[in-house]
């Protein structure tokens, strides 16, 4: 009985110090724009003991009592995003852009390795950056990274703008001597199943390898208002709630930290006895 107690203790602690992590990292992301909020969930672990011996593998007595045996406590069974949509701030800056709705991501051209990569996005605050050539502008995410329009990067002439802005249907819209000109529109995705996206860091988000990107991702045309302009939308985390999970997180693994220890004391009771 001791012996199983320390288990369930010990593999409690493994679980509650992934889980402490990840609302570390929510509540160090509160102020960070577009970021959502991991969610831990876990899952029993009753089901890896159901069939640990079957008949052919068993050569002798049965070692385990009949009926379902007793599992070990718990584990983390997935992290999942909070995709609701957080508060909106007003910037009046011009490339700033909030996306109106929660399955809707902005495409990012991200190189690693030698390899051109979209992945997705839900910050929104977008700057000016020089092309190699002296005459064009491109635009890109505050880590400079290039944003895909819906014919490619969002490259246009930096001759003559007067002013420039990002329309509620993601045209990118350059005014050069009082004539407004469409230079770019902005590629937005629509990912019902953003549970399926992988975190790949810096607020960003990639299909993971062996899912197709037809089957969770939709190309959204047509649609007269997706963004907002002029603003960012903030982080989705709840800072009350966060901190009240990590207490709670952090009573739960002393108490089994301490179930460890009385386990280890019973067990040197145990030994000096004669």
């Amino acid at each position: 009985m001791s012996f199983r107690m320390t288990a369930q203790a010990t593999g409690a602690m493994n679980q509650l110090q992934q889980q402490m992590d990840i609302t570390a990292h929510n509540l160090a992301n509160s102020n960070t724009t577009g970021y959502k909020e991991r969610q831990v969930e876990f899952s029993e672990l009753m089901s890896q003991h159901l069939n640990n011996l079957t008949p052919a593998a068993q050569t002798g007595p049965r070692l385990t009592p009949d009926g379902i045996r007793e599992g070990i406590g718990a584990r983390l069974g997935a992290v999942n995003s909070n995709t609701q949509i957080g508060s909106i701030q007003e910037t009046d800056r011009d490339l700033d852009s909030v996306l109106l709705n929660e399955q809707h991501y902005f495409q990012v051209q991200v190189e690693e390795n030698g390899q051109q990569e979209i992945q997705y996005t839900r910050d929104g605050s977008f700057y000016l950056q020089p092309v190699a050539n002296g005459t064009d502008m491109m635009l890109v995410t505050s880590e400079g990274h290039p944003v895909q329009g819906t014919n490619g990067v969002i490259q246009f002439s930096a001759d003559q703008i007067d002013h420039l802005q990002i329309a509620e249907n993601g045209d990118i819209i350059v005014q050069r001597a009082g004539e407004n000109e469409i230079v770019g529109s902005l590629a937005i995705t629509n990912i019902p199943m953003s549970r399926s996206l992988e975190t790949v860091g810096e607020n960003r988000f990639r299909v993971p390898e062996g899912i197709e990107l037809e089957g969770i991702a939709q190309a959204v045309q047509g649609e007269d208002r997706m963004l907002q302009s002029g603003a960012l939308e903030q982080s989705n985390v709840s800072t009350q709630e966060q901190m009240t999970q990590l207490i709670s997180a952090q009573r739960a693994y002393q108490f089994n930290a301490r179930t460890v220890t009385m386990s280890d004391q019973m067990q040197g009771l145990i030994n000096q006895l004669r």
